[in-house]
């Protein structure tokens, strides 16, 4: 009880309209409605989220688990990033049905494309479970019991509050162990491919542009949800009807403008806004450059092979985009958190929490938290670090490392389930690798491998480097490795595990791949794993109770949870920014960038001859804004990764644009965010309808719609 009144002293009305924060849309009444109704929304918090009737979080779904999506019509018709159905795209590509290069679009329902594994969940409602799942933890003095207890205590909610029989139930935890949430869910299993611009547009800039502003990127592709006759959630059948919506989105043909207000919805990953400066002094020095080279390295080695032979380009066009994704956001990341001097201004608020403490008498509860934090910080440094090194070469980047490792843990699997669990998992992992090795070349991994084996072995803390890995000679090992192991086709990792189980990990542990990703893992597990785990314990229950203690000691304050891949809304304002001395962006993009970055041939920027001729002729139709077409805009939405997709409404709840990526002064946000230059990139609806129609010939999908003109009432 005494956490709900801290709570709600987190919105309190406040006059003065501010930005930033990912909140919880069942908590938008107080603080936050009046905050957005003073920057200029003109809907209440019950139309962004009510359990009563339709609301904007009805139109809302998670897409994939991974990125967010929007219903646009009353057929189900959804819309999504070109990135984030990316994988759906390439599934679907071949060398003779190339939609990568020449996108897709189904000109009638028959002609979508079912996505074996693709999935959409909706929010049904949203309702605080803190009480029950801490009842009895208090008492428990053993953080690791008190873990314990309060998973069986979340998965006793689960499994016992009221829901529908095609409905499910998820706790999570916010406010680092202080509250828990418990969501209604419905997730539906048949989602079809509609649309998707050729890669030319749908990844225009592609890796330069990624995370930068200008930016001119028609990041979108279309799916539709198919239902049962009852509307409800169903694996695919032919005989699934297109999914009736509680609420879509209505499409704003009158843009923006600087200064209108923004909302985005969406599924925000993972946010680390409250840690002490210890551990962004560890991500700024120690984690960021390790991951970075790592992944530099594996990035120049793949963009080699896939500029040199086109059926390269398509294996491996997605892996390079999700390593490149994050090498790019790391770098920016930590440049942002230099400049905007972030591991300062925490060390200055911490002056302040000190001081806090000692005013509300309450050392003994929160006094030594600081200096355990950096004693702690301290000795998980060269842990943190192994295990970096451990998941990015090995677990990520290298893949006859990372399927190496699979089997690794198929082998664990036998230890401690035995045979029948040994052979299901087996089996699962045969066919799942299918596509593995279909996206899968040798000779692209062979020479990854003996770029980031080296760097392990000469980076990574000696201290915990395996005896396969010290004074190695990476060069031979990769050709003894590429040239033996029956990790590297398909045909062969079958027959490696052909038999049962005896017989299966005898060959395993006969092969010079499999032998050597044990070493690895097997090190990692005795000498890394053990003690960052139980540092990390320590640290965890550090962040739980400082989180409760700034809510206790701030109850004034702008706090929100961080983000943990929940429905979340953030708000804002379309705005320009200056991210450097007398250099100022404007917040919106046009066509004519697009043309001034073209560039005949390269894969990156490269134009569709029909855009251009479009352009040349200026045939816009109604998308048109003073007889320039917009393509993206930027906003002070606080934004992260899981976003993706999101979409951004007006002040009315109408569309207007399509989150997709973050200016790269500003990608520290998810640490540190700095309204000065943090901006959340978008793709203007304008620009969508614009390729749809236009381009595509797909009008009968904006046809769907229901386009509204809310500035013109």
């Amino acid at each position: 009880m005494k956490f709900i009144k801290l709570l709600l002293l987190l919105f309190v009305i406040q006059t003065q309209a501010q930005q930033g924060g990912m909140w919880i849309p069942s908590l938008l009444n107080g603080m936050n409605e009046t905050e957005m109704k003073n920057l200029g929304m003109k809907i209440s918090a019950d139309d962004i989220y009510s359990v009563n009737h339709s609301s904007l979080k009805d139109a809302v779904p998670h897409f994939n688990g991974g990125c967010t999506s929007e219903v646009i019509s009353p057929k189900g018709l959804i819309l999504t990033n070109h990135h984030c159905g990316f994988d759906a795209i390439q599934n679907h590509s071949s060398t003779e049905h190339d939609y990568l290069t020449d996108g897709f679009w189904a000109m009638k329902m028959e002609d979508e494309l079912p996505n074996e594994n693709l999935v959409v969940t909706f929010i049904v409602s949203i309702n605080d479970v803190t009480t029950q799942v801490l009842d009895g933890v208090a008492l428990i003095t053993s953080e690791a019991e008190k873990q314990k207890k309060i998973q069986e205590n979340m998965t006793k909610v689960s499994a016992s509050f009221p829901k529908e029989a095609w409905q499910e139930n998820k706790v999570r935890t916010f406010f680092e162990g202080n509250q828990y949430i418990l969501f209604v869910t419905e997730t539906f299993k048949d989602v079809r491919l509609v649309g998707a611009p050729p890669s030319l547009i749908g990844k225009f800039g592609s890796d330069t542009d990624n995370w930068v502003w200008p930016r001119h990127t028609g990041d979108f592709s279309m799916f539709r949800i198919y239902a049962d006759k009852n509307n409800h959630p169903t694996t695919y059948s032919k005989d699934n009807i297109p999914y009736t919506p509680k609420h879509f989105l209505p499409v704003s043909l009158d843009g923006i403008q600087e200064d209108d207000f923004t909302m985005v919805m969406g599924y925000p990953g993972k946010t680390q806004e409250y840690l002490p400066s210890f551990a962004v002094a560890q991500i700024v020095n120690e984690t960021n450059p390790a991951k970075i080279e790592i992944r530099d390295a594996a990035l120049k080695v793949q963009d080699g092979f896939m500029r040199k032979d086109n059926a390269i380009k398509i294996q491996y066009a997605s892996k390079y985009a999700g390593v490149a994704n994050y090498w790019k956001k790391w770098i920016g990341e930590s440049q942002g958190l230099k400049k905007s001097n972030a591991i300062g201004i925490k060390q200055n608020f911490e002056k302040d929490f000190q001081q806090k403490v000692i005013t509300a008498g309450k050392q003994n509860e929160y006094g030594n938290l600081l200096a355990e934090f950096g004693k702690n910080y301290t000795e998980i440094t060269p842990y943190a670090v192994s295990r970096d090194y451990f998941s990015e070469v090995v677990a990520k980047n290298t893949e006859l490392l990372s399927l190496g490792y699979k089997l690794y843990q198929l082998e664990q699997v036998f230890a401690t389930k035995g045979e029948q669990a040994f052979n299901d998992r087996k089996e699962n992992l045969i066919k799942s690798q299918e596509d593995f090795f279909k996206d899968f070349n040798k000779n692209v991994d062979e020479k990854v491998f003996e770029q980031l084996i080296a760097l392990y072995g000469n980076k990574a803390p000696k201290q915990f480097l395996p005896a396969s890995l010290i004074n190695a000679d990476y060069k031979k090992l990769t050709t003894l490795i590429y040239s033996k192991s029956k990790l590297v086709d398909y045909a062969k990792f079958k027959t490696l595990l052909s038999g049962d189980s005896k017989s299966v990990l005898k060959k395993l542990n006969a092969d010079k791949g499999y032998a050597f990703v044990k070493s690895l893992a097997d090190n990692y597990n005795k000498n890394v794993a053990p003690k960052y785990d139980e540092i990390n314990l320590k640290i965890t229950a550090l962040q739980r109770t400082y989180m409760k203690a700034q809510l206790e000691l701030y109850p004034n304050s702008r706090i929100f949870p961080d983000a943990n891949s929940t429905l979340r809304v953030t708000y804002g304002k379309v705005k320009g920014y200056a991210p450097k001395d007398a250099t100022y962006y404007n917040p919106v993009t046009y066509l004519d960038g697009v043309m001034e970055k073209y560039v005949p041939g390269d894969y990156e920027f490269d134009v569709p001859k029909k855009l251009i001729e479009l352009y040349n002729n200026k045939d816009y139709g109604q998308y048109a804004d003073n007889g320039k077409l917009p393509v993206c805009f930027i906003g002070t939405n606080h934004t992260t990764g899981g976003n993706s997709g999101s979409p951004a409404v007006d002040a009315e709840g109408n569309l207007i644009g399509l989150n997709f990526d973050r200016v790269w002064e500003g990608t520290m946000s998810d640490i540190h965010y700095d309204p000065s230059i943090c901006r959340n990139v978008m793709v203007d609806m304008r620009y969508v309808l614009f390729i749809v129609d236009k381009f595509a010939g797909a009008k009968h999908l904006v046809d769907e719609m229901k386009l509204v003109h809310p500035k013109k009432k």
